[in-house]
């Protein structure tokens, strides 16, 4: 709410959050409203750890938003059809044509997941910020696996560092990309 109104009409601020891990997607006017989000988001009670992927510039237009939703429910659809993987326990989101997963998964489980997400013709880049559950199943299922062939989007983890407030699509140490397949 803060941030609708410190920005207005100007921007666009999604929270999506999963077990205290807060990811901040959309499009702010500029760099402090960036840093005034997060800033925001830390200070919500029970929040672990916040993911900033917010995009400092215009509003991104319906027509890539709509791509966006579409992206989300193929992924969805995906992550059931993919056998061993938890798909009612993760969390779908799509920002440009980047899927950001998350929820509670094992080492095994969160690789499929990503690997049947980023198979998903339109995937830009999938992001992993999942938390890794050891040796344990919290779900399973007997799915058919996703027949997805073709080129996969590349796979990135944004758990593997100690700063996941990194810029929207930059490398740094904390991001791990698996190449396009």
């Amino acid at each position: 709410n803060e941030m609708r109104k410190r920005v207005g009409d100007n921007g666009r601020v999604t929270t999506v959050s999963y077990a205290g891990r807060v990811l901040l997607l959309g499009d702010v006017p500029t760099e402090a409203d960036r840093q005034r989000a997060e800033e925001l988001a830390r200070g919500v009670e029970k929040v672990k750890v916040v993911y900033n992927q917010l995009r400092v510039g215009d509003i991104t237009p319906l027509s890539v938003r709509s791509n966006d939703t579409w992206l989300t429910t193929r992924v969805k659809t995906s992550l059931i059809n993919t056998k061993d993987v938890p798909a009612r326990t993760i969390n779908v989101t799509t920002e440009r044509g980047v899927v950001y997963l998350q929820g509670k998964v094992t080492e095994a489980e969160g690789q499929m997941a990503a690997k049947a997400a980023a198979s998903v013709p339109g995937v830009n880049k999938v992001v992993k910020l999942f938390e890794i559950v050891a040796g344990e199943r919290l779900v399973t299922e007997t799915a058919a696996p996703a027949a997805n062939p073709g080129s996969s989007a590349p796979i990135s983890d944004l758990n593997s560092g100690a700063n996941p407030s990194s810029d929207p699509g930059a490398a740094s140490g904390d991001v791990q990309t698996m190449p396009v397949q």
